[in-house]
């Protein structure tokens, strides 16, 4: 019976860091998808900025 509590108390041990990493790659993805659409949404206004500035020089 000790084996069985041991062997219990060692899985649910890397269950839980499983899941904390789980979160933590989660975490990491949604920042970074954020980052990328903040960035292409800058460029895209810096695009237009440009397009506007060359279409009134001319």
């Amino acid at each position: 019976m000790q084996n069985l509590v041991l062997f219990a108390n060692s899985f649910l041990s890397y269950l839980l860091l499983m899941a904390i990493i789980v979160v933590i790659a989660a975490v990491g993805i949604v920042i970074g998808i954020t980052m990328r659409k903040n960035k292409n949404r800058k460029e895209k206004a810096l695009a237009e900025a440009e397009a506007v500035v060359s279409e009134t020089a001319e």
